[in-house]
């Protein structure tokens, strides 16, 4: 089954979001808050269930009563036709030839809202919009006209939208079938702001007067009214409360990403932890804060690896890490019950089920093709590596093409193969492996960085005269890149194997394995286990284990 490069979808529902579903978590940095002028949306589309690639979508012109076949984009399913347009815009991911990118997280909402009678799903409609789109308000509105025309047939769902001058965050849920179409809010992110979503609508009250920054659905107040969500003045709506009435798995697992974000570049934002915790007449967390320094694009990718360090959800340092080489993962499911009483996993930014990754950097001062770049990965953002697809791009890298392999199909040409072979190897012996990891993941990030700039100046040099050179120039840069970095991610799986077999660590010295003076392997190191994991097992175990002297 092909997907818009494998986009997901999960089931969240009002008092279900903790259950075993997929998940995705998009950040925002408008162009003043960027270090570089850039505007900035991330995501991470995580899901148990998809293989992670990369898919070209090619610019291309239809001929006059030309349909355009609609299928779900996470089950295949056939949902019917659409007229297409005259012509459409190529698509590298989830970024257009003109720099336009849209991403999503899906979040459920109300059970009664889900209309199975609507013709566009959520991954056609990003799909679309950026096949038609010049900029982020046009793709706005041309999801909002579609869904207005031909009915909406996902759940909730929140979208970031932006180009190299505007960043947006677009909530939107169907009708249930009682209406045509959806209810839908948008707002724009102030250009010196920050924004997140993961899974969970983030607007709440909004400018209705403001025609310029907020855009929504004439109905989307009254339809909230008809269905007895709201009965308050219509200043006091909020979009969140209604569709989609938060719960503790949410605000935990879901809410608590985006304010991870704005933790770690703003300053005060420990205020929001009542809220995040469900108390009473806490303080909602806005939908954006004006970061206290600017961020950049590495920053972005830092914060994509992020799992609550340093914050009092720090998946490193409580009793589940610390039995496993303070590893910051929980395997599903995202709740368990003991002695009948219900308790959460934490549910990071990173996380261990991703299909892929990516940063887009959008920048207005550079032609399209050059200025667009997909910073992109596969599996865990936490161990993989961000590599530059530009959005010029014709042909998708070999190791991250879509038919190398598939999810029940290993091949080790697959990036998505050998990133999760590098990644699942750390996840059991998490705080011994990181540190090799680390350097070469951040080897061959310094290197595209210090690279970049060389390799688009070249771009640019041939760009005035050939645009399509240029873009041919960024084409097999990042082929090039993408199997240097596939096969340097081979060599540390092979050497994560060796290095950790059985539990031991073999000795090195400048760079090498140690050996005897007679060529045969030292003996390795026996790292053993944290102070924690014996005192569990003591107080699990009483007198069983404890070394005892032998009665005579």
């Amino acid at each position: 089954m092909k997907h818009f490069i494998t986009t997901i979808a999960i089931a969240l529902t009002v008092g279900a979001a903790t259950t075993d579903a997929d998940a995705c978590t998009s950040l925002l940095v408008g162009k003043k808050a960027s270090a570089d002028g850039s505007t900035i949306i991330s995501y991470a589309a995580d899901a148990h269930t998809h293989y992670g690639f990369l898919e070209i979508l090619p610019a291309a012109d239809h001929e006059k009563g030309a349909m355009r076949e609609i299928r779900e984009g996470d089950t295949n399913k056939p949902l019917g036709f659409i007229p297409e347009v005259a012509h459409t815009y190529s698509v590298v991911g989830y970024i257009n030839e003109h720099q336009v990118t849209v991403t999503e997280s899906t979040w459920g909402g109300r059970h009664e809202l889900a209309d199975s009678t609507g013709l566009l799903d959520y991954v056609s409609l990003m799909k679309i919009a950026l096949q038609r789109s010049k900029t982020a308000r046009e793709a706005i509105k041309v999801m909002a006209t579609l869904v207005a025309q031909y009915g909406y047939y996902s759940e909730g769902e929140s979208f970031s939208i932006g180009d190299p001058n505007e960043i947006w965050v677009m909530d939107m849920i169907g009708k249930g079938g009682k209406e045509k179409g959806a209810v839908w809010v948008a707002v724009r992110i102030p250009d010196d702001c920050i924004s997140a979503h993961a899974n969970q609508p983030r607007i709440h009250t909004f400018p209705l007067k403001d025609k310029v920054n907020c855009l929504y659905s004439k109905d989307v107040i009254s339809f909230a009214r008809k269905m007895g969500y709201f009965d308050g003045k219509d200043k006091d709506f909020d979009f969140a409360a209604a569709y989609n009435p938060a719960d503790y798995g949410t605000l935990r697992g879901c809410d608590a990403r985006a304010w991870a974000f704005f933790n770690k570049y703003k300053s005060g934002m420990d205020c929001y932890l009542p809220y995040l915790e469900g108390k009473k007449d806490a303080e909602v967390m806005p939908l954006y804060v004006k970061p206290d320094r600017q961020v950049s694009v590495r920053d972005v990718q830092a914060m994509m690896r992020d799992h609550f360090e340093g914050t009092p959800y720090d998946m490193t340092h409580d009793p589940g890490a610390k039995m496993l080489w303070d590893v910051p993962y929980r395997f599903r499911p995202m709740t368990y019950k003991v002695d009948g009483v219900e308790y959460v996993n934490e549910r990071a930014i990173a996380t261990q089920q991703t299909a892929y990754v990516l940063v887009s950097q959008m920048r207005s001062w550079l032609p399209n093709g050059i200025g667009g770049v997909l910073w992109f990965g596969v599996d865990d953002a936490n161990t993989n590596v961000f590599l530059p697809m530009y959005c010029s791009m014709t042909k998708v890298p070999h190791n991250y093409a879509d038919g190398v392999a598939d999810l029940y199909t290993l091949n080790w040409e697959s990036a998505f193969w050998v990133n999760n072979w590098v990644a699942n190897q750390a996840y059991m012996r998490y705080s011994l492996m990181i540190p090799d990891i680390r350097k070469v993941q951040t080897s061959i990030e310094d290197e595209l960085a210090r690279n970049q700039a060389l390799i688009e100046d070249k771009a640019m040099a041939a760009y005035s005269t050939s645009p399509t050179e240029a873009a041919k120039i960024l084409n097999d840069y990042s082929e090039q890149v993408s199997a240097d970095a596939t096969a340097r991610y081979k060599k540390l799986g092979e050497y994560l194997l060796v290095k950790y077999l059985d539990g031991n660590r073999k000795r090195e010295r400048d760079g090498k394995f140690e050996r005897n003076p007679w060529g045969y392997p030292l003996q390795p190191e026996f790292p053993g286990y944290n102070e924690e994991y014996y005192r569990t097992i003591v107080n699990g175990t009483g007198d069983h284990l404890r070394v005892k002297e032998v009665e005579k």
